[in-house]
């Protein structure tokens, strides 16, 4: 677990997953309650039925792969000791519904940033799809097959940028809704769904992450 270099974070371990198709979940909004530039392990909050909802995944061999930006970082509100302490908690609180993650990546570089941390437009910055393609090479995933939720369009955008098979939009604001269902096509799907838990629960029962 670590940092690749003062911006990125890329734990993503040495299993090799045999071109299996992923599933890539955004962190605060998705998993954990939004509370805005979350840095402290009691800050967290587990987003009702997420935990039991990846612990299927895990059970049916679908990779759990985190990919999250953390301008925080860049604008100095916490470092990267503060979100290794969440992800500690996070990991934590998994456990105890018997789920566990794959693979987790961070950005923190913003064009609001301080000092080396201030880049505009990152290759790993969502809507940009750095930190799913490093994760496809690491892993050994099918990209073409895998598919991401999130609460915000760029989350979806990075998806599609990263020719992912499609995305799930959990949040209530219309406006990023709308920005989401512009993004679909013949080679994106975009579904929209009340949260993660019911998120993951469709795409489970649909069979999409195991007979894409």
């Amino acid at each position: 677990m670590g940092v690749d270099d003062i911006g990125l974070w890329c734990d993503i371990g040495s299993a090799d997953w045999g071109q299996r198709p992923a599933l890539f979940l955004d962190r605060d909004g998705v998993m954990i309650a939004d509370s805005g530039y979350l840095g402290r392990a009691e800050g967290l909050r587990m987003i009702d039925g997420v935990a039991p909802a990846i612990g299927r995944c895990n059970t049916l061999g679908i990779p759990v792969v985190v990919v999250t930006n953390q301008s925080g970082i860049a604008r100095s509100y916490y470092n990267w000791d503060g979100f290794r302490a969440v992800q500690v908690a996070l990991a934590t609180a998994l456990a105890a519904a018997g789920a566990h993650l794959d693979a987790v990546l961070a950005c923190a570089y913003h064009a609001d940033g301080s000092g080396p941390l201030r880049i505009d437009g990152h290759p790993w910055r969502k809507p940009n799809p750095g930190m799913i393609l490093a994760a496809g090479r690491g892993m050994n995933l099918n990209l073409s097959r895998s598919w991401i939720v999130g609460d915000r369009a760029d989350d979806l955008a990075a998806g599609a940028a990263a020719c992912l098979a499609g995305g799930t939009l959990v949040t209530p604001d219309d406006g990023e809704r709308q920005q989401a269902l512009r993004l679909a096509s013949a080679q994106f799907i975009v579904e929209t769904a009340a949260d993660a838990a019911d998120a993951l629960a469709l795409l489970i029962d649909s069979r999409r992450l195991t007979q894409l």
